[in-house]
């Protein structure tokens, strides 16, 4: 998922930008001046669309990804699997509860 370009640029966000330019200079598509100015803007940027068309001229592959502020589908489906065996656990437990306070009880005899 995109964030809107005006939503406020974090460090971290900054950070992967500049290290999406240092890659760039490693590949000869910018130069050390055109790294040294865009990475000055991008520790300047306050929003996601200032730092976003800083690598707009780059491949698509290089550009530093925002994070979604959405857990991933996967994730969801991972905890959902948690809580309900651990529902399924707990429940299953609660099932046998008088089972065991009937064993309890007749081990104090």
């Amino acid at each position: 998922m995109v964030m809107e370009p005006g939503i406020r640029a974090s460090d971290e966000d900054r950070e992967r930008v500049v290290a999406t330019l240092r890659r760039e200079v490693g590949t000869g598509r910018l130069t050390l001046d055109e790294f040294s100015q865009r990475a000055e803007d991008a520790y300047r940027a306050r929003t996601i669309g200032e730092l976003e068309a800083l690598t707009r001229d780059l491949p698509a592959v290089h550009r530093a990804r925002t994070p979604s502020p959405f857990p991933s589908p996967v994730m969801i489906a991972v905890v959902l699997a948690v809580v309900l065996s651990v529902g399924a656990l707990i429940l299953a437990g609660f099932m046998s509860a008088p089972d065991m306070g009937h064993m309890m009880g007749s081990m104090g005899h």
